[in-house]
């Protein structure tokens, strides 16, 4: 008779499984249609009632996915629930929760533990349980592995615990979630060789890795790669600014050179679920071992600086035009943390907007892929909806800062009419009076 590893491998490789994802937002989202797409019936699960009722109307909360993919999803089997007792139908349980920092840039796995709690009592022999939540190496063993014993059953013969991080960048055209290379590992080999069945069935390439630490571990180092080179470029443009040179000009010139050289570019802070995040999820673990992570702390300083420097940029410019920072009115364009879409986690435009209004300026925003401004963790006050960008209200500010320059931006007409302008992602390549780079 098959074991349950074979068993359970056949399923995937013949579509018979059920696949049941919990936390359905930017990355476990992609992931259940991807599944529905592939002929999986899938079960979604989300606290979020109102996340549950648009799903199983077809329709799309986040503003890349399209609604026609939800509605062919929905029609393929693709059904939204915030019932945990579902999980006893899955064959494949797929946590995508998030994974923040508290404020001492410790490690906030609460989300992992709840769940957690909500998944074991439907726990059962012949599932294979997947964590893809960036988190430190170790979380898989100390923390799901326990949880799985605590509920009688056996990691690797009854219960197959795998780690499988998430690579999504949401709104890139290039790369879907059938593109992207998964890595993947598992507890144990048969654990392993499960998550593999259950993944290659999505995307076009299985990356196995020798354990769960190691998988944990190459997620945080993609992160703390870019990180780091990310506060490289802002610190040199601070370098680049006292010498009156252009770092864009700089940084595209180097990047002509065939091989050695990658470019990164400055801007006012780093946004998003990952790279903000993940590199102190390394920092505080390697304290367990007696290491002190230099290049990541100091990465995140530079980084963390940024809007400070833009909000020195713009006092400075403003005290030109014998104006004061206090009570002027601020525009920033661009709210979300990234070009094209309406993602605002961790993004650099909310700190600089709480700086601003720490200075006493007046300040408004105009992003058409965040139309208002949705109550957030630690902005929950901040109720403000996006201007229109006309001739007129350009006109009405004292300064306009460029921090995310999406497409639908007319550049143009920024220039025209705006008083001053804040160049902070190097649009403005020629000198001109009224830009401002920083």
């Amino acid at each position: 008779m098959p074991t349950l590893e074979q068993q359970l491998i056949a399923k995937f490789q013949q579509q018979d499984a059920v696949i049941g994802i919990i936390g359905l937002g930017y990355v476990g989202l992609p992931l259940a249609l991807r599944y529905a797409e592939c002929g999986f019936k899938v079960y979604g699960f989300d606290i979020d009632e109102e996340k549950v009722r648009q799903l199983n109307a077809g329709q799309s909360y986040i503003g890349h996915i399209d609604g026609a993919a939800i509605a062919k999803a929905r029609e393929r089997g693709l059904e939204a629930t915030s019932d945990y007792a579902n999980i006893s139908l899955v064959d494949a349980i797929i946590l995508c929760v998030p994974t923040p920092l508290n404020k001492y840039r410790e490690p906030d796995i609460s989300y992992i533990e709840t769940t957690l709690t909500h998944v074991k009592p439907y726990l059962k022999a012949g599932q294979v349980l997947s964590l893809e939540s960036t988190t430190y190496p170790g979380t898989t063993e100390e923390i799901i592995v326990p949880e799985v014993i605590e509920r009688g059953l056996i990691v690797g013969e009854d219960v197959f615990v795998v780690y499988s991080p998430e690579r999504e960048d949401p709104g890139n055209p290039n790369f879907q979630t059938s593109t992207i290379p998964k890595v993947c590992s598992g507890v144990t080999a048969a654990c392993r060789a499960v998550g593999i069945a259950l993944y290659e069935q999505v995307v076009i390439k299985v990356v196995p890795l020798s354990s769960t630490r190691a998988a944990e571990m190459t997620k945080i180092v993609e992160n703390v790669h870019r990180a780091v080179n990310i506060g490289l470029v802002n610190e040199l443009k601070m370098v680049a600014d006292k010498m009156n040179i252009d770092i864009h000009e700089v940084i595209e010139a180097a990047a002509t050179k065939p091989f050695g050289f990658v470019p990164y570019y400055p801007g006012p802070g780093i946004g998003g679920h990952c790279i903000p995040i993940d590199p102190f999820y390394l920092t505080w673990k390697a304290r367990e071992f007696g290491i002190h992570t230099h290049f990541i702390e100091l990465a995140g300083e530079i980084n963390d600086s940024m809007p400070e420097w833009v909000v020195d940029k713009t006092r400075k410019a403003l005290n030109l035009q014998e104006k004061a920072l206090k009570n002027s009115r601020i525009l920033l364009l661009g709210i979300a943390y990234k070009c094209n879409i309406d993602d605002m986690r961790e993004s650099p435009s909310m700190v600089l907007m709480k700086l601003f209004k720490e200075e006493q300026a007046q300040v408004d925003y105009a992003d058409p892929h965040v139309p208002l401004i949705p109550p957030m963790r630690h902005y929950p006050d901040y109720h403000l909806s996006s201007i229109e960008l006309t001739a007129e209200s350009l006109a009405r500010y004292d300064a306009v800062i460029v921090c995310t320059p999406h497409d639908c931006f007319n550049f143009d007409l920024i220039l025209e009419h705006a008083v001053l302008i804040i160049d902070t992602r190097g649009i403005y390549r020629a000198a001109h009076p009224k830009v401002v780079k920083a």
